[in-house]
């Protein structure tokens, strides 16, 4: 699905490119740190454990033509509970995705106190591992209910993993920042150049990447300092202190 990206990647900037998944965000942050990843996508939660323990450079975000970009948190139940509002979690038993993700874990602990239900008070947190578990715990009936990313389970519905009449949407926020692209600090100046001119020349359009990113048509220009100034609030509000033991919690 990258392939087209990487094609277009390496014919900018003139340099071998190499593509590869990582095991984890602990995994991706150190390969930065240590200088074997040069380019990377985090998500929204540890983009901030990327700048300060790797060096990471957020520069572009996916977006659309008119500037558009960003996920909310969506939290659903099964339609067959008896959760219809956020209140209705008292007692309940819902799943969290991991304890560094933004709208997995650390948006509804700084969002929901202020609709009147704490997370580990009001009701149990259980953590899925990922947002495609929790969503899928919540239509099996193994949660609940689950806050998760809007633009996760959204990919999972268009791929047929769920039946969106199985689910009650009983919860959205407001629009977050979803992965940051980012560079490695130290990288030659003429380098991030050709790096920044290969994302924001590159059209998704007809791409299986754009197919499979519905509403994706470029990547946009960003910055750390504002883009990321919610998440770094949401963060603090849950006490999160940017070190290595932190992230592979």
């Amino acid at each position: 699905m990258w392939q087209p990206f990487i094609d277009h990647l390496a014919e900018v900037t003139e340099r071998d490119v190499r593509f590869f998944a990582v095991q984890s965000n602990a995994a991706q942050v150190e390969a930065m740190r240590s200088g074997r990843l040069h380019i990377a996508g985090f998500s929204t939660g540890p983009t901030p454990f990327a700048v300060n323990l790797a060096g990471a450079v957020p520069f572009a975000l996916m977006g659309s033509d008119d500037g558009q970009f960003g996920y909310t948190l969506q939290l659903f139940t099964h339609v067959d509970s008896d959760i219809h509002e956020v209140e209705d979690l008292k007692g309940k038993r819902v799943a969290h995705t991991s304890p560094t993700s933004n709208s997995g874990n650390l948006a509804p602990r700084a969002l929901l106190p202020e609709l009147g239900i704490t997370p580990d008070e009001d009701y149990e947190v259980v953590y899925s591992g990922s947002h495609d578990q929790s969503m899928l715990g919540v239509v099996a009936q193994d949660y609940d209910a689950a806050p998760v990313a809007s633009e996760v389970v959204e990919r999972m519905a268009a791929r047929g993993l769920y039946d969106e009449e199985d689910v009650r949407l009983i919860y959205e926020s407001d629009r977050f920042p979803t992965t940051s692209y980012n560079y490695a600090h130290n990288l030659h100046p003429d380098l991030v150049e050709k790096i920044e001119e290969a994302f924001f020349t590159f059209d998704f359009v007809g791409t299986e990447l754009g197919e499979e990113f519905e509403g994706v048509e470029k990547f946009i220009p960003i910055t750390y300092k504002d883009n990321w100034q919610v998440i770094r609030t949401i963060q603090a509000a849950n006490n999160v202190s940017y070190t290595p033991e932190n992230l592979e919690e």
